[in-house]
């Protein structure tokens, strides 16, 4: 017997709300303001470019300079410092956890005198737009649920992106152009862990927020251009019945992923138009690739999505995120860092200054990082050329620039092995509700309801961290 109390929220939109569908579906297309856009207060930043560093690069070897070390080499690390219950079952078998001093020479730079290694020289040269915080730390000690939690605020997946989330809070500035687009590449040293849709998805929100990845081989964006024999017209007139017809299902069903589909549609027929442009770098001069190298011109490299990420940012996307594999240094860690940042600090250093020459860089919130750090000691045989670093979680190095992130200092500091954060700790949820306060958002009031509570991009933590904000 059915219960007459035990109606369901679709059986009552298809008895009594016919056409409540189409009124949701007009209001989608006829506006990208965010669903939350109305408490949205003195934004410092318009948009985000997310640098991701993808393997986790050692902080050790680039930003956390540990000159004590260099007479320790060798010598066991002390297990009051290292437990064993902190070492992954790739290296717990070890018989020997030797000291490993990073092989780089580092030195002091800016006015800001941050310390950075000799591997990055171009990045450098802009210590003093950047906001530092050496202070990271979190609970993720494999790639997968680490990455998970940096972008999407859970290890657990299922979650929405935190891009996602900054166009389901903010809409959209150009409605020829997704609000976000995700960017990957390959780095010449070990590529890694793989890198899954679910990164850049939409998860319970509706399917609209999730990004659009553009490709890393080939065409960036598959059939942009209409196949021979059909005109503008004739796409248009099609584009038109199949909405139609979408919308007849949509007021019977009231699904919101026809919805998502609809909108989806209407945005690839204005993307015809709007990515021929984008994708043509012929209008770009030479200075332009003088400050992010050669690269730039090849599709798929990072300095080409970097060069893309600042058209992306000039043309009103939301938010852009580039990802960049092969930061995984388990064994070779010298030449495999070296070639990581031959291929990524010029182009980071000139994406951070062709901003600033734009005049850009001020309400662009730029962001550098990987999902985790790496151990003090050495994974595998340590020599004086050679060694490797397993994961950890408990303390690594991310950096911020522009949009409101505070230039020019150093944040955070960890203990004299680069294991533990022993000031000023800044956990993922507060990274998360630092940047989305930078966006103008309170972290606490971008949630959404799902399966019987509320959740949000920094789920039950997190703080924003004034001292991190100019």
């Amino acid at each position: 017997m059915n219960d007459p109390f035990n109606l369901t929220r679709r059986y009552f939109l298809q008895g009594g709300g016919a056409g409540l569908g189409s009124l949701v579906l007009n209001s989608l297309l006829g506006s990208e303001q965010g669903l939350h856009s109305s408490f949205v207060s003195k934004p410092k930043a318009k948009r985000i470019i997310y640098l991701f560093q993808s393997g986790g690069p050692s902080q050790l070897d680039l930003f956390d300079y540990k000159p004590g070390l260099k007479k320790r080499f060798g010598e066991e690390v002390p297990t009051s410092v290292y437990p064993d219950e902190r070492k992954t079952k790739m290296s717990s078998s070890q018989s020997s956890f030797a000291t490993a001093p990073s092989i780089f020479n580092f030195s002091r730079h800016g006015e800001s005198g941050a310390w950075m290694s000799e591997i990055l020289p171009h990045t450098a040269k802009l210590a003093d737009e950047l906001c530092i915080m050496r202070s990271l730390h979190t609970e993720a000690i494999n790639h997968d649920p680490a990455i998970t939690f940096l972008q999407t605020g859970s290890q657990i997946a299922g979650r929405p992106s935190m891009g996602a989330w900054m166009h389901y809070g903010l809409g959209s500035d150009n409605s020829d152009l997704p609000a976000f687009v995700a960017m990957s590449s390959r780095g010449k040293a070990k590529t890694g862990q793989p890198l899954y849709d679910r990164l850049w998805g939409a998860g319970f929100l509706p399917a609209k927020y999730q990004g659009i990845k553009f490709r890393n081989q080939g065409d960036p964006v598959l059939d942009i251009y209409d196949p021979p024999g059909v005109s503008r017209e004739m796409r248009r007139r099609m584009l038109d019945s199949l909405k139609k017809l979408n919308h007849d299902r949509l007021d019977l069903t009231q699904d919101p992923e026809i919805t998502a589909r609809i909108s989806q549609y209407e945005l690839a027929y204005r993307m015809q138009t709007s990515v021929p442009d984008l994708l043509n770098f012929a209008n770009e001069p030479k200075g332009t690739f003088d400050l992010y190298g050669e690269d730039a011109k090849k599709t798929g490299t990072y300095a080409y999505n970097c060069l893309m990420a600042r058209r992306l940012a000039e043309r009103g996307v939301r938010y852009i995120q580039l990802f960049h594999q092969g930061w995984d240094q388990h064994n070779n860690l010298p030449g495999q860092m070296r070639s990581q940042a031959h291929d990524t600090d010029q182009a980071t250093a000139g994406l951070l200054m062709d901003l600033k020459q734009r005049g850009m860089l001020d309400d662009t919130l730029v962001i550098w990082g990987g999902e985790f750090g790496r151990t003090v000691y050495s994974q595998g045989k340590l020599t004086e050329k050679n060694y490797g670093r397993d994961h950890h979680p408990g303390c690594f190095t991310m950096w911020m620039a522009g949009g409101g992130a505070k230039p020019g200092i150093t944040y955070g500091q960890t203990d004299d092995y680069s294991t533990s954060v022993v000031k000023d700790p800044v956990h993922v949820n507060d990274l998360h509700a630092t940047i989305l306060k930078l966006m103008g958002i309170d972290h606490k009031r971008l949630t959404h309801f799902h399966q019987g509570r509320e959740f949000r991009l920094t789920d039950v933590g997190g703080n924003p961290i004034s001292d991190l904000m100019a």
